[in-house]
């Protein structure tokens, strides 16, 4: 079976893991904040913040936003349920927009009109590594007077070109920006998150609700040479990242560049493999951007059947997975405002799938892929055949 995707995890993982299991400091402690300051210095942010997950992650940058009960924040509905469920912590309620025709990223276009009075924030996605159109994203937060949050889960190492100059996604240009590290993406700790931003007061606010609100850091606590007593203003979360965790991903930002130009050159390759197929509609990289190829999507020819297909390439060894979900079409979501307006969200979803791409993917394995991918739409495989 080859398979969606294969973390690249070796023994450089394994030594760094064994470091603070030797140590006897496997919570959060110095091999996390050092991770935080090589991903701070990787991106070009002034802070970087390591917690448990980018779903916590996203969770704590709302609160910091002041968004509470009553609010709405507006986002794309095409995309993991954990941007909507983040919202749904904080007591308020996302406001879904469409997605741009035949991408993946919501039409800027839309924000203005969604905005009430009650909406304090906007969660703009970089959906499956690819950068969202930053440049109108931010004109539109700022006329409507938006805090603007970027949910980069899939984007670790992707660019855009912000005035004229090539930058990482996770320099914010919003308030803060909230990565994952699960083992789909393409920097992984087992699972883990990184709230960046140049705010140090937002920054300083992440620290204290990510370990119970505590104002003394076990680090300090324990460094001390008198005693410490540590106070508990606020409430907060235990959203904390190890440092087996974090060892484990300062291995992994050693190996980010090759990883991403290997990426590069397998969704290049799959561009001319799958060209040749009828009706196959092939992803959009626009100029200003550069993915990292988290996930390759391709929309099924007219009149094929997205099951159908997906079942055939199982059948013959190759795994898939549909489009990417839409929240509003989940039992949390069903009549959330917006929900009835998203059309391609709804298309991109039913219309497309994803095919594997890993970094250890072999050329006969890509070839294998487009072979069955081919057989099966050229077979005509349909809801109606």
């Amino acid at each position: 079976m080859i398979p969606i995707i294969r973390p690249v995890l070796g023994e450089a993982e394994i030594q760094a893991a064994a470091g603070p299991l030797r140590s006897g400091w496997v919570t959060q402690g110095p091999e996390t904040a050092a991770f935080e300051a090589e991903f701070a210095a990787l991106v070009g942010a002034r802070h970087a913040c390591a917690v448990s997950s980018c779903t916590t992650a996203l969770h704590l940058a709302l609160l910091a936003a002041g968004v509470g009960p009553g609010d709405e924040v507006i986002t794309a509905s095409h995309t993991f349920i954990a941007t909507a469920n983040a919202i749904r912590y904080c007591g308020a309620e996302p406001v879904f927009i469409d997605v741009e025709p035949g991408g993946f990223n919501l039409d800027p276009e839309l924000i203005g009109a969604t905005v009430s009075p009650r909406t304090k924030a906007l969660v703009a996605v970089h959906q499956a590594g690819m950068p969202c159109d930053l440049s109108r994203v931010v004109a539109a937060a700022e006329k409507a007077g938006l805090v603007l949050i970027e949910d980069a889960a899939c984007a670790v190492g992707s660019r855009i070109r912000w005035q004229g100059e090539w930058q990482r996604i996770g320099r914010p240009h919003g308030r803060a920006a909230c990565f994952s590290f699960h083992p789909r993406k393409l920097l992984t700790t087992g699972d883990g998150g990184m709230i960046t931003t140049n705010d140090p007061d937002w920054d300083r606010r992440f620290r204290l609700w990510r370990q119970h609100g505590m104002t003394v850091p076990d680090t300090a606590r324990h460094a001390a040479r008198e005693v410490i007593f540590e106070e508990y203003p606020d409430l907060g979360f235990n959203y904390r990242l190890t440092d087996i965790q974090a060892a484990v991903g300062r291995a992994q930002l050693k190996r980010l560049e090759e990883i991403l130009g290997r990426r590069r050159e397998l969704a290049a390759r799959y561009f001319n493999l799958l060209a040749e197929i009828p009706g196959l509609g092939l992803p959009l990289e626009p100029e200003w951007a550069r993915s990292n190829w988290q996930s390759f999507l391709v929309k099924l020819p007219e009149g094929a059947d997205q099951k159908t297909v997906m079942q055939y390439l199982l059948d013959h060894g190759v795994a898939s997975r549909r489009g990417i979900m839409n929240c509003h079409q989940e039992r949390p979501y069903l009549g959330a405002r917006g929900g009835d307006r998203l059309p391609n969200s709804e298309a991109a979803r039913d219309k497309w799938i994803i095919l594997p791409l890993f970094h250890q993917m072999t050329e006969a394995e890509q070839n294998r892929v487009a072979e069955v991918l081919g057989r099966a739409c050229s077979m005509g495989l349909g809801g109606g055949r």
